[in-house]
C-alpha cells in the first residue's frame, strides 16, 4: 500500500534555548559539562533569567528529527504535546513553517510548554537542562492510529520511553504501525535513558523495532559490553542498527551485512546539538526512498556535518542540494 507520509515522529515537543557560554558559568552554576539533566519548573525559570541572550526555537529529538526529514523535502508529520502558552506557540509555528505537521492538540491543564536550556561552551560541547513540562503528558489518547498507518516509519525518541502513559501512547503507535504493515524506527537518545531503563529497552528493541538508531555510548550501554561486541548483540534483533561514532562516522548494522559509513568533512564542529537527530534525518530520508544502507548513512553524515557547523539544530544550508548525487 502506497504511503501518503514518509515518517511520522514521536517525541517530547520542547522549545530550545540555546545560548553560547564559558565553563566558568558551568562552574559557577555547579552544572556538569556535556551532561543532560531534568529540572524542575523553579530552577528552569532562574537558569533561564541567568543564561544569555540566545535562540528559541522547537526542538527535542524527534521534532529535530522531522524538521531534517521536511527540509530534505520529505513529507512528515509530528506527535507531541505542547500548552497553549507563548512556547507552545512557538513550537507549533516553528515546526509547521519548515514543512512538518503538527496535529497534536495543546494541552490545557495550566502545565506549561517543555523548553530544553543548552548551554554551548567555545569547544562545542553542550550542556542540557532540560524542563519537561507538557511534553510528558502525551498520552495515548493523541496517538492517531490513521496517521500512523498513512507513513512508511514512525519514530520515536527514547527521550519519551518514562511517564507510563507516554509509554503506552509508543507501544499503540508501534502495533498500529506494525498493523498496517509499516517500519518502527527508534532512538535510543541518551545513555542514561537506557542505564534507566534497561530491561525494557532491551525488549522494545527486540519485540518492537525495525530501525534503531544509537550512539556509541548509548548501544554499548544497551549490551552493556564494547563496541565491536554491542555491533554482534544487535545484529538479529532489529532489521537496521544505524550506531554513530562522532567523528569516526557511522556503522550500519543488518542481519547480512556491518557498513562502515565515514564522517562527512567539517571545517569546524561549533555546536553538536542534533548531530544524532539530524542523522536520523538523512537516513530514513534515504531509507524511505529505499535507498541502500551506504547511502542512506552518508546522507545522515552530511545532515550531522552540517548541523555541526552553526549554532540550533536547523539545518542553514538547503539540505536538499547537500543529498543530491548520494
Amino acid at each position: 500500500m502506497t504511503a501518503e507520509l514518509d515518517v511520522v515522529g514521536i517525541g517530547n515537543a520542547i522549545v530550545d534555548v540555546i545560548t553560547q557560554t564559558t565553563d566558568v558559568f558551568l562552574a559557577d552554576n555547579r552544572l556538569d559539562k556535556n551532561s543532560m539533566r531534568l529540572i524542575d519548573t523553579a530552577e528552569a525559570e532562574a537558569l533561564y533569567a541567568k543564561m544569555g541572550q540566545g535562540m528559541e526555537m522547537s526542538g527535542g529529538s524527534a521534532g529535530n528529527t522531522m524538521a531534517g526529514i521536511a527540509m530534505l523535502g520529505g513529507k512528515g508529520a509530528f506527535i507531541g504535546k505542547v500548552a497553549g502558552d507563548q512556547l507552545g506557540q512557538v513550537y507549533r509555528h516553528d515546526i509547521e513553517a519548515v514543512g512538518s505537521r503538527f496535529v497534536t492538540t495543546d494541552l490545557a491543564d495550566g502545565t506549561p510548554t517543555g523548553r530544553c536550556l543548552i548551554l554551548v561552551t567555545p569547544d562545542a560541547a553542550r550542556t542540557m537542562n532540560t524542563y519537561l513540562g507538557a511534553a510528558v503528558r502525551l498520552t495515548p489518547a493523541d496517538i492517531d492510529e490513521a496517521l500512523i498507518a498513512s507513513a512508511q516509519v514512525t519514530y520515536m525518541e527514547g527521550y519519551l520511553w518514562d511517564p507510563p502513559a507516554a509509554k503506552e501512547a509508543f507501544l499503540k503507535a508501534a502495533s498500529a504501525a506494525h498493523g498496517a504493515g509499516r517500519k518502527v524506527s527508534l532512538s535510543l537518545s541518551d545513555a542514561f535513558c537506557v542505564n534507566r531503563h534497561l530491561d525494557s529497552f532491551r525488549d522494545l528493541v527486540a519485540g518492537h523495532v525495525d530501525v534503531l538508531f544509537a550512539n556509541e555510548a548509548e548501544i554499548t550501554a544497551l549490551y552493556g559490553t564494547d563496541f565491536d561486541q554491542a555491533v554482534q548483540a544487535v545484529r538479529g534483533q532489529v532489521a537496521v542498527a544505524a550506531l554513530t561514532r562522532s567523528e569516526k562516522g557511522a556503522v550500519i548494522v543488518t542481519p547480512n551485512d556491518v557498513v562502515t559509513v565515514p564522517a562527512a568533512p567539517v571545517a569546524k564542529v561549533v555546536d553538536t546539538t542534533g548531530a544524532g537527530d539530524l542523522f536520523a534525518s538523512g537516513f530514513l530520508y534515504g531509507y524511505t526512498r529505499g535507498r541502500d544502507m551506504a547511502a542512506c548513512g552518508a546522507m545522515g553524515a552530511i545532515c550531522a556535518a552540517e548541523i555541526i557547523s552553526h549554532y540550533g539544530a536547523r539545518s542553514q544550508a538547503d539540505l536538499r542540494q547537500l543529498v543530491v548525487g548520494i
